[in-house]
């Protein structure tokens, strides 16, 4: 069943405007941005390779605007799902996975890399979940920042709890596991193998690793090389606010959602998705990140 979430956040002044999901940094540094689908039916399939919501680079990621937009392009037909994320909001994670179980026709998710945190929410969604040999679900308790006073903190805490029971629901209604289990395996962070996930009953089989290819193009070495950006500012002691500051200043510039091109999707004129960032801008900021890396860890040493 559909669970929906926005909702609940009401009271001192806690909503979904002012929390911020993050992801986790194990699943980000684990996430290969270079993990593609081998070959694909372009006329019912939707591809999830990036963060879930709000993206530092691009300003927006994989969104349920997006994801809907396919839908809407694919119509009354079975769709397949290829993910390889490694997660974001929450929110918008919930919200897509409510898009793709109202469809009309069977969804099929395949999970090619890794789908952690808010994309393995979105991989239960579907009525055929098939994981790769060497891809991995991850499952943790909600990451997210907020501000707010001491009472404000408390409550959000207790809030955060409820979120934390109602995706550990969703996992062994899914998956015919003990609650109890899936909660604590959330507690831990746990990452878990293909083979594992078919045990668990989170997939309902193995993806044939000839659907899964390494992709060498220029997109996905951009993406790498943000990514490795961004790790080594964050090891380097620079804040998050400030890594966001830095790389909002080099977001490339898009026409708007009313025409042309949306930015961070690649949509052809195919009715598939190809959900990912447009980085060429920012890697002509890359020299100037990295001076600003060599400062940092002079200044700390």
């Amino acid at each position: 069943m559909p669970i929906k979430m926005k909702s609940w956040l009401t009271k001192s002044g806690l909503n979904s405007n002012n929390i911020h999901s993050d992801i986790s940094p194990k699943a980000f540094e684990m996430w290969n941005p270079s993990i593609r689908a081998e070959a694909s039916d372009p006329e019912t399939t939707i591809t999830i390779y990036g963060v879930i919501g709000e993206d530092w680079w691009t300003g927006e990621g994989v969104t349920v605007n997006r994801i809907d937009a396919a839908l809407r392009r694919i119509g009354d037909m079975p769709v397949t799902v290829y993910i390889n994320s490694p997660g974001g909001d929450m929110f918008e994670g919930i919200a897509i996975y409510n898009r793709l179980r109202e469809h009309s026709k069977d969804i099929t998710v395949k999970v090619i890399g890794i789908a952690a945190s808010a994309a393995s929410v979105i991989a239960m969604a579907g009525d055929k979940r098939e994981v790769a040999a060497t891809g991995f679900l991850m499952i943790h308790n909600c990451w997210t920042c907020v501000c707010g006073n001491r009472h404000a903190m408390r409550e959000f805490a207790n809030t955060m709890e409820e979120f934390d029971l109602t995706m550990a629901d969703l996992y062994a209604e899914t998956s015919d596991q003990p609650v109890e289990d899936m909660s604590r395996m959330m507690d831990e962070e746990t990452y878990i193998r293909g083979k594992k996930c078919v045990e668990l009953g989170l997939a309902t089989s193995l993806l044939d690793s000839r659907e899964v290819s390494e992709s060498d193009d220029e997109e996905s070495k951009q993406t790498n090389a943000l990514k490795a950006m961004d790790i080594a500012l964050a090891k380097s002691g620079m804040p998050r606010a400030k890594r966001r500051e830095l790389f909002s200043n080099f977001k490339p510039s898009t026409p708007s959602a009313a025409g042309g091109v949306t930015p961070g999707a690649n949509l052809s004129n195919t009715p598939s998705a190809v959900v990912e960032p447009d980085l060429s801008a920012a890697l002509g900021a890359a020299n100037s990140l990295l001076e600003t890396i060599k400062g940092l860890k002079h200044a700390n040493s």
